[in-house]
């Protein structure tokens, strides 16, 4: 058996199975709710809170395996299992253990940092590790996620004292709920762009509950913060509300002119995904003999972990890479 990247996604050879297929696929196993890893399946092998969300975005996703963390089963001559990736609700990476007992991790999205409104990240101990390397370069170190936080509360207190309507842009699944959970807890009433206020009433469904916040509609009342996704801010959804201050909540804020990209004024380091440090701890801790290293820095990431010790390479084109 081995793993392969097709055009539709990476694959487990010999198997029907394949790993966040972009595209419809017989059966696939999906990490998480993000549109970049969801497709309409003939069969979708996810958590329960993937699915969920997966049906918002999608619609009735067809023939859904709803799997639970630490609970392995059989697909064929292989034993599943997953575990959570801390990314958002409901990631989870996913352990294929074969008939001789090897046992290969992909991991989809990562994050070893607790979050708020995800569950804890599982280390998959392992023989091979397929891992994501979004931001798997050494420049990507992010600061503790208190201290982000506490710098967004901060900046949004400042705006509210100067009259302005503080507007924090986060993707609609994930990172906005995690900055709402935190702002909530400080006392802010919250507004949100209908995409986000729909998601934050899935999570309350899925046992996440986030108040207050109410759908915005156009207006924003004295103390409230908003929430917009980035890529609605240059719409012209934003008119009404002024005076307003807008800051984006992202990884590549540590990106130079992050803020600008956004049309925002700041930028917040705030991520759902490993910076690179511990991306090689996590592969570290482990214990695998071999990592393939895909999507992001996936050459940079590779190259740290062979300094490391580690039989490291890259899985880029479309390519057949033994794994056993």
């Amino acid at each position: 058996m081995s793993v392969e990247l097709r055009r539709t996604g990476l694959h487990l050879t010999g198997t029907p199975l394949a790993l966040d297929a972009m595209r419809k696929t017989p059966l696939s196993f999906v990490s998480h709710g993000h549109s970049d890893h969801i497709a309409r399946h003939e069969r979708t092998i996810a958590t329960a809170a993937t699915l969920r969300f997966m049906a918002h975005r999608l619609g009735p996703v067809k023939d859904p395996m709803a799997v639970a963390y630490n609970q392995p089963f059989e697909l064929g001559p292989l034993t599943l299992e997953v575990l959570s990736a801390g990314h958002i609700l409901g990631s989870a990476q996913l352990r294929v253990v074969r008939g001789d007992g090897r046992r290969i991790v992909y991991t989809g999205d990562l994050n070893v940092t607790p979050s708020l409104t995800a569950e804890p990240v599982q280390v998959a101990e392992c023989d091979t590790l397929v891992i994501e390397a979004t931001f798997g370069h050494p420049r990507y170190r992010f600061p503790p996620k208190d201290e982000v936080l506490g710098a967004v509360e901060t900046w949004v207190r400042q705006q509210l004292e100067r009259g302005a309507v503080p507007v924090l842009l986060g993707y609609p699944l994930g990172k906005s709920q995690e900055a709402m959970k935190y702002l909530s807890g400080r006392g802010f009433p919250l507004v949100a762009h209908p995409s986000i206020f729909e998601v934050t009433q899935l999570y309350a469904e899925l046992g996440v509950r986030i108040e207050p916040v109410r759908r915005f509609e156009g207006t924003v009342q004295p103390g409230e913060v908003l929430f917009f996704p980035p890529h609605q801010a240059r719409t012209g959804a934003l008119a009404p509300v002024w005076p307003r201050a807008t800051a984006v909540l992202t990884g590549w804020a540590l990106d130079p002119g992050a803020a600008h990209r956004y049309g925002a004024q700041v930028a917040f380091p705030l991520s759902d995904h490993a910076d690179c440090p511990s991306l090689v701890g996590y592969v570290k801790a482990t214990g695998a003999r071999e990592v393939i290293t895909h999507h992001g820095f996936a050459e940079e990431l590779a190259r740290l972990l062979r300094e490391e010790g580690i039989d490291a390479r890259t899985l880029g084109k479309p390519q057949q890479l033994s794994l056993f």
